[in-house]
């Protein structure tokens, strides 16, 4: 397993957002600050989540990965692709309700273009706790299932300080 990195790329309207490794709430302020930045821009016109060669992701990088979604459909644009060649993770997706938000494929379209790696963001614990809750929220607000799992989790960072 590899420490988790995330790459992008832009053409032409077309946004790709690449995870690499073990994704884990270490890179939530990576992810978000990087979504808010992208979403921002008026060029872009669809997206595609690619996570081909992801090993592990979790309920918060998820959540992030949810707002992109709910996001963009605020923005007139059409759902995100997402892409999941590993059976467990498809599985979370699935069960988590990403197939409500985003067009769920199982390969990769064959056109790809050159991907940066997204700058690493470090912030204070307060600010990743705040991001860690914000996107289990918009996790709980996909569908009953993901209320009901992650209630506690939220009731307990709403609660920290």
């Amino acid at each position: 397993m590899s420490d988790g990195a995330i790459y992008y790329a832009c053409r032409d309207g077309h946004y790709v957002l690449k995870f690499f490794g073990d994704v884990r709430l270490t890179l939530c302020s990576t992810i978000e600050r990087h979504l808010d930045s992208v979403l921002e821009r008026d060029n872009i016109t669809d997206s595609l989540v690619d996570l081909t060669e992801t090993d592990n992701i979790d309920s918060t990088s998820l959540g992030l990965i949810a707002k992109l979604a709910i996001k963009a459909e605020k923005k007139g644009m059409p759902k995100p692709t997402l892409v999941s060649t590993s059976e467990d993770i498809t599985r979370v997706l699935l069960s988590m309700g990403f197939d409500q938000v985003f067009v769920l494929v199982p390969e990769l379209p064959s056109d790809r273009c050159e991907l940066k790696q997204v700058p690493f963001v470090q912030e204070s614990e307060e600010e990743v706790r705040a991001r860690i809750l914000d996107a289990h929220k918009v996790l709980s607000e996909l569908n009953d299932s993901n209320r009901e799992a992650f209630k506690d989790l939220v009731a307990t960072l709403e609660n920290c300080h």
